[in-house]
């Protein structure tokens, strides 16, 4: 999958014979191809495009990047080099470049470089990619799936005893099993007090009974991240914790009902509907569970273990990953 096409449809109503593209994320959007960092370069032209990259990823773009000629950059022929040949092979006037990330250092070098008008025209790029076609929501909706997957698993080893390092751990490797090519950012676990942290870091803090687990995470499929958040309850659910859950999970679907960018009156918005309910059973190995229902929408989900134990917790579930068994 690339859009190459579709950023050269663009370019005749911006006046713009062509498109510079170093920014990794657009690099990725117009080639279908991932190269770390400031290594690579990709030019969108009205007839042509190009991917330029150096010898540690010139054999690997020239196995995926589809559409577009790829030249290898190196000493004596650097990336700049390679683009001037282009310019002028093309007879560009006006090149757009990323105005919202190309360096002051960076457009001074192709300023003086080039024979071209520089065009601020990052929005070009931000306009194309806020918009999905429907390859790339087919792979935004499987990288949530894997996380969905990691998580089903994750409420089988959340018990008193693991730490929220260990549960982090495991979130990561269970994405990585279902098929993932790396998380969407640092995964969020915190738990008890730590609930507070909006963007907590996962602690050797014991989770314990009695305590809400909120847990944000996500993925990396073919490009695309997903991106989750979930809190659950372990052990007993006070009525405070239910009535905060509740809350919050009222709230959401009442602001997504909201017309978008027009201020409301909370008596303008009409009712939807009430939040669902689901059963949970309590995980196997407790020695006295019972069953609890948790309000569910359908934008939000979580879980609550409403379990009581005269033993202590049940070791994790074997696994061949390197993360260390609960305690």
């Amino acid at each position: 999958m690339n859009h190459f096409a579709k950023i050269a449809a663009q370019l005749e109503s911006r006046d713009l014979d062509g498109m510079l593209l170093t920014h990794e994320a657009n690099r990725f959007y117009a080639s279908g191809f991932h190269s770390a960092g400031t290594d690579g370069m990709a030019l969108v032209t009205r007839e042509k495009f190009y991917y330029f990259t150096d010898s540690r990823y010139t054999e690997a773009a020239r196995r995926h990047v589809q559409d577009a000629e790829v030249q290898e950059a190196g000493h004596g022929r650097g990336y700049s080099a390679l683009l001037m040949e282009a310019v002028q092979r093309h007879s560009i006037q006006r090149l757009g470049f990323e105005d919202a990330y190309m360096t002051v250092r960076e457009h001074d070098a192709y300023a003086r470089a080039l024979p071209c008008e520089l065009v601020p025209a990052a929005d070009l790029l931000a306009e194309l990619r806020a918009v999905k076609d429907p390859e790339e929501l087919e792979i935004m909706i499987a990288a949530q799936r894997i996380a969905e997957k990691a998580l089903t698993d994750i409420l089988n080893e959340i018990r008193p005893g693991v730490t929220e390092k260990e549960i982090a751990a495991r979130l990561q490797y269970l994405m990585l099993h279902y098929g993932a090519e790396d998380k969407s950012f640092d995964p969020i676990v915190v738990s008890g007090p730590n609930g507070s942290l909006p963007h907590g870091v996962p602690s050797e803090k014991v989770i314990q009974a009695g305590e809400f687990v909120t847990m944000d995470f996500g993925c990396i499929y073919h490009g695309y991240c997903s991106d989750m958040t979930r809190t659950v309850a372990v052990g007993s659910v006070t009525d405070e914790m239910r009535q905060v859950y509740d809350t919050v999970l009222q709230a959401q679907p009442a602001a997504m009902r909201r017309p978008p960018h027009r201020a409301s009156s909370p008596a303008s918005t009409p009712p939807g509907p009430g939040p669902l309910e689901r059963p949970w059973t309590a995980p196997p190995g407790t020695s006295s569970g019972r069953r609890a229902t948790v309000p569910v929408s359908a934008t939000a989900s979580a879980t609550a273990w409403e379990w009581r134990s005269t033993r202590g917790p049940t070791p994790l579930p074997p696994t061949t990953s390197p993360c260390p068994p609960g305690r």
